[in-house]
């Protein structure tokens, strides 16, 4: 990859960034803060999302129940992370930010229920 262009989403600036990286080397332009190089950089060798979805559960009235990570999971590994989410079942009631993972594998990120199951028990 030589040049490429993107949007940084740092700062409410939104600066467009032309980023090229010849010989492993980092130059940005575009940016209007430091922000900038600094999400190039990340966004070019590290690359991580934040990854929502659901899990299914054993609760007829709450089948599905919403997840997320607690934060940031490599981009790379996104579909092995959602064959792992798409696994599990949860046989308990669970209330948002409870731990339903405590480590995705090969990550040091946890699995967190961001619903509440509790309010709607019969």
């Amino acid at each position: 990859m030589a040049k490429r262009t993107m949007t940084c989403i740092q700062c409410p600036l939104s600066c467009r960034l032309t980023v090229n990286t010849e010989n492993n080397n980092l130059e940005v332009w575009g940016n209007q803060c430091r922000k900038g190089e600094e999400y190039a950089r990340h966004e070019i060798f590290n690359p991580t999302r934040s990854l929502t979805s659901t899990v299914a559960t054993i609760f007829a009235d709450f089948p599905l129940l919403p997840v997320r990570t607690a934060g940031e999971v490599p981009k790379g590994r996104i579909f092995e992370i959602m064959e792992i989410i798409n696994s599990i079942l949860v046989e308990k009631r669970l209330r948002p930010g409870d731990v339903i993972l405590e480590t995705i594998p090969g990550t040091s990120t946890p699995l967190i229920a961001t619903a509440d199951m509790c309010e709607m028990e019969v």
